[in-house]
């Protein structure tokens, strides 16, 4: 007679299993990246500080018109940028994880993991920073309104676990998805390189620990808490998706770049294509939780991250 085992069972195997991966397989900051080694240098107009080719900004006329040591300009304030915002989103990411640790009993089987993660992003917000610093740009992260809200996020890891973890996928998928793009393509920095492979490393068992949560958890929701997830999901996605996946204001007004350039660029069918795409695996995984009906579907649509194309001039057009 073969046993299926519970959802209980599978989440326990799973977090063990990631707590011996994250004792394993982590890194340091500083002991797993020579910062100081020449080849490590940021040197200005080294054209393998150029953005990554997904960047919806790199086929615009103003990109084209600009001589080399200008594109990897804006390519390193670029990924200065997307540092920042990481940095501060783990920063976000740490304290609810410690908000949700708190509560648990002795002997919940995640408690160990959850800690793991917290070292490991504290390990990448140290990462980030000391990037941002030696680019010796101004990079500001996220737009201060999203700063500010981000106090509410926090005492959602108690009073609403469920959308919380919901929020780290919404920041941490887009990221990934897009760091495996730009490792693709071979033309990285071998700092920006070395950076992205100990995120993607690390941030994968986040990912695993986040998505096993939501498939333990939301089932057990009663229908109006799991009505309240299937409304929110779309608008937080589409949200923290342009965030993570589109270049940040503060950089577009830094590097001049026109603003008729910018609503083209973010319009056309290839960025719109791009959020979809970064936002495929949770969109997926909502499917699989019943969270995708008849009346959702259409706001997933509305927020330019359904299956289909996006509609021209509604929300994937709008700049973050």
């Amino acid at each position: 007679m073969v046993t299926t085992a519970t959802p209980q069972e599978t989440f326990i195997t799973t977090v063990d299993r990631l707590s011996r991966l994250s004792v394993d397989r982590h890194a340091d900051a500083y002991a797993d990246i020579e910062w100081d080694s020449p080849e490590m240098a940021l040197h200005p107009g080294d054209p393998r500080l150029e953005p990554w080719r997904a960047d919806p900004i790199v086929h615009t006329e103003w990109y084209r018109s600009r001589s080399p040591e200008e594109r990897s300009r804006y390519g390193l304030h670029r990924t200065a940028s997307v540092m920042r915002t990481g940095w501060e989103f783990e920063n976000i990411l740490q304290r609810g994880l410690l908000r949700y640790a708190f509560d648990l009993p002795n002997g919940a089987p995640e408690f160990r993991y959850l800690h793991h993660e917290i070292i490991e992003e504290s390990q990448h917000t140290m990462m980030f920073q000391e990037f941002v610093n030696r680019t010796g740009l101004g990079a500001v992260g996220m737009p201060r309104p999203i700063k500010a809200a981000s106090h509410l996020v926090v005492p959602l890891a108690r009073w609403a676990p469920a959308l919380f973890f919901f929020f780290v996928l919404a920041g941490e998928d887009p990221v990934d998805h897009l760091q495996r793009l730009h490792l693709q393509e071979g033309s990285a920095h071998p700092l920006v390189e070395r950076i992205m492979r100990i995120h993607i490393a690390e941030e994968a068992r986040h990912l695993s620990f986040a998505r096993h949560y939501l498939k333990r958890r939301v089932p057990e929701l009663g229908p109006v808490r799991r009505t309240g997830l299937a409304v929110a999901a779309p608008v937080l996605f589409g949200l923290m998706g342009r965030l993570m996946v589109y270049p940040a204001s503060s950089v577009l007004r830094a590097e001049r770049v026109p603003r008729s350039q910018v609503r083209r660029a973010l319009r056309s069918e290839e960025a719109r294509a791009q959020l979809r795409d970064a936002l495929a695996k949770p969109r997926r995984l909502c499917g699989e939780l019943g969270l995708i009906g008849p009346v959702t579907r259409r706001l997933w649509d509305v927020m330019g991250i359904g299956d289909g194309p996006a509609p021209v001039g509604g929300a994937a057009a709008s700049n973050p």
